[in-house]
């Protein structure tokens, strides 16, 4: 068996009944050629809200003997030694089924802890969340939802290629344009937030940010260190901006960290001071370093789930400092109808609070997932990069019950996939398939988009500059997560030394100050291993 996975047994379970969930009901889409223009001719469907239950054709196309596929499921062995996805999935089939995510908190945090000297601990290196951080270019949809664009290129491995699923809302309405905002911030006073770069971050940030926001938008303030106190009652800006400054330079930090008190308290204030027809928001603000009360997510979330099912009271997580719970922020998150964020400068703070807050308050999508059905005839195996806390259940694609992910104008989500293709493969290569409810009325709504074989003609490194960025910043997660800090598990990886060089070229040719820091901390990984 090779590192990616090895051909054996075809399963005997109802894969091909799965298959056809993507391929049933017109999705399929002629090849687009796998160029930027890959979405070019989706179409749109107001879905079946009932979950796909009904019977579902069986596709024309016979499955592939002999084939296994990864893509992020765990099996006995090393996958469970190492505590992530690195060995085959036990089930052979061609589908892949994930909920969507634009958090980027992994990526933010690890440059923090490298620019400090130490390597990121290999359990908070989320790929998905490093190939986030980075804005893509791909065709934005006219009105809500999304567009959906699939290219690739090959590896320096033979017959291995990386798939690239690239997903985008349209353009965030400009601030006077956007609806008006409630928003709840849940800041964490306790000892820890005393240190430079936490709350003393926090404040600036926010005090910057409540000058910006519209007269129209609403500020609560609760804060939490053993206990949690609503400082501010939800308050229209208006002419009480200085109110809300008052109560931001108040703040100080004292005591333990009750999270689960902080949140709790903030959702009830969200709930008090809820607006009808405005973006209703959480905003936490903690190094999640909870050591007081509740510190499990689950029971933390159990004790807020009336709120948010009940209110659609979505959750942005905002991490602080250089000791920071990744595990517990991203769990919060995830299942809160929500994401993070990690700020470590304020640059960083200020691009946070007074830019992409107000500019992504409003949602666009609820509860997204996407699925990308392999053709066997042109695919011998894949494997999905990253995600790994966010698989779904093939067959949970159409089940509206099941959570996915909320996304807001001017986003984009990209999925990478490493692709063994067949020997002389020539033709349909994968289809992707995003579906998401609305926001309001929660009516389902699918797009999808094609990709052919002949898109991974040419080298990773010779790819459009999208995907050199996609491929940069998924082989430097890879090899953090990899022992020394070198190489990886993904097809082709280079060194960090070469993985350097790449990303010093992309940054200087189109000084772009995003990839300038990417180059930086790569450097600062290669030093240290």
């Amino acid at each position: 068996m090779n590192r990616y996975g090895t051909d054996g047994k075809r399963g005997r379970r109802g894969a091909t009944a799965l298959l056809a969930l993507t391929l049933a009901g017109g999705l399929l889409l002629t090849g687009c050629g796998g160029t930027d223009d890959a979405s070019n001719g989706a179409k749109d469907t107001a879905a079946d809200s009932r979950g796909g239950s009904g019977p579902m054709p069986v596709p024309d196309r016979p499955r592939g003997e002999g084939e296994q596929r990864y893509d992020g499921g765990t099996s006995a062995g090393e996958g469970e030694k190492n505590g992530d996805s690195r060995e085959i999935a036990p089930d052979p089939d061609y589908l892949s089924t994930f909920a969507l995510d634009v958090d980027t908190a992994s990526y933010g945090y690890a440059r923090r802890t490298l620019s400090e000297g130490r390597l990121p601990d290999p359990s908070t290196v989320r790929p998905e969340e490093f190939v986030n951080s980075f804005r893509q270019d791909y065709e934005r949809p006219d009105g809500d939802g999304f567009s959906v664009t699939v290219d690739g290129a090959r590896t320096d491995d033979e017959d291995w290629s990386l798939v690239r699923v690239g997903l985008a809302t349209r353009p965030a309405e400009r601030q006077s344009e956007r609806p008006p905002a409630a928003l709840t911030f849940v800041i964490d006073v306790s000892g820890s937030m005393g240190e430079p770069g936490r709350l003393d971050l926090a404040q600036e940030a926010l005090g910057t940010m409540t000058d910006r926001l519209r007269d129209d938008d609403s500020v609560a303030i609760v804060t939490f260190s053993d206990e949690a106190e609503t400082v501010l009652p939800m308050t229209r800006l208006g002419d009480h901006r200085g109110r809300v400054h008052d109560a931001i330079d108040g703040l100080e930090p004292t005591d333990s960290t009750n999270l689960g008190a902080g949140m709790e308290t903030g959702y009830e204030t969200a709930v008090e001071g809820r607006r009808e027809g405005v973006t209703n928001r959480v905003v936490l603000v903690s190094d999640a370093l909870a050591n007081t009360g509740d510190t499990d997510a689950d029971t933390i979330l159990e004790r807020i789930a009336a709120e948010r099912r009940e209110h659609g009271i979505t959750l942005f997580g905002v991490g602080v400092g250089s000791d920071y719970g990744d595990a517990l922020m991203e769990r919060l998150a995830d299942k809160g109808d929500g994401h993070t964020t990690y700020v470590s400068t304020s640059e960083d703070a200020r691009e946070v609070f007074s830019e992409q807050l107000p500019r992504h308050i409003e949602l666009t999508a609820r509860d997204a997932k996407a699925q990308v059905a392999f053709d066997p005839e042109t695919v011998a195996e894949f494997r999905l990069v990253g995600y790994d806390n966010r698989q779904v259940a093939d067959e949970d694609f159409r089940d509206d019950r099941v959570d996915g992910g909320e996304v807001g104008p001017g986003h984009t989500v990209t999925a990478l996939y490493a692709v063994r293709t067949r020997p002389g493969a020539d033709g349909h290569l994968a289809t992707a398939t995003v579906r998401w409810l609305d926001p309001d009325s929660r009516t389902p709504h699918e797009e999808s988009g094609d990709v052919e074989s002949d898109a991974l003609d040419d080298s990773v490194w010779e790819s459009d500059r999208g995907l050199r960025v996609t491929a940069t910043a998924a082989y430097f997660a890879d090899a953090l997560r990899s022992p020394g800090g070198d190489g990886g598990s993904l097809p082709g990886a280079p060194g960090l030394s070469e993985l350097s060089e790449r990303a010093d070229g992309l940054a200087d040719r189109t000084e772009n100050e995003d990839l300038r820091e990417l180059a930086e901390a790569i450097e600062d990984a290669d030093r240290l291993a």
